[in-house]
């Protein structure tokens, strides 16, 4: 059966974007690049939070077709675009990009059959309140870190307080020439 896979860029001190959403802390290199790619290649869908979709929606089509693109990001940029897309958006107000859906929320009946007639694994990218509710619910199957040598010391962190601990098997930890580190986790008890 497909996995909810959640892959998130994140600091040494556990914040995934700046205070104000900056990102320019991002260590991009050619192995980081591969892992994307693979990534995407052997996913089915991808599951994102309303902002997240919009933003993703308003770039990745384009570069999709844009020929002065590098042809490793135009090819993850054509992988994406023909992915079926799963928006979670209690609004409604979503950004428009082919191969789109919406779920009004997480729900662990709505998210299996999710599962059950996806083609590949489930991508999460970004959406962090999507991220926590798959989280509270045990909904994650694996979850791939790429740690970046920094200390932010302020921003948004990846998980808020208010929740009990939840531990993690160590699946793989490979380290890129950047400097960042892919660590791969699986939850322990279900998630």
């Amino acid at each position: 059966m497909p996995k909810i896979v959640v892959s998130m860029w994140i600091t040494l001190d556990g914040f995934v974007a700046g205070p104000n959403d900056e990102m320019d802390w991002l260590l991009a290199d050619d192995q980081l690049q591969t892992y994307e790619r693979d990534l995407v290649e052997s996913a089915g869908s991808l599951l994102l939070g309303r902002i997240t979709h919009a933003d993703f929606a308003g770039y990745w089509p384009v570069a999709a077709r844009n020929p002065d693109e590098p042809a490793a990001v135009r090819g993850y940029a054509q992988r994406l675009d023909a992915l079926e897309k799963i928006v979670v958006s209690a609004s409604g107000n979503i950004a428009d990009w082919k191969g789109t859906r919406r779920i009004a929320r997480v729900d662990p009946d709505e998210i299996a059959e999710i599962k059950r007639a996806s083609g590949g694994d489930i991508v999460v990218y970004g959406s962090l309140a999507v991220i926590r509710s798959l989280a509270d619910l045990r909904l994650i199957d694996e979850l791939h870190l790429l740690v970046h040598p920094l200390f932010l010391r302020q921003g948004r962190a990846l998980f808020d307080g208010g929740r009990p601990p939840a531990r993690l098997a160590l699946v793989s930890a490979e380290p890129f020439e950047s400097g960042v580190v892919l660590m791969t986790y699986h939850p322990l008890n279900g998630g």
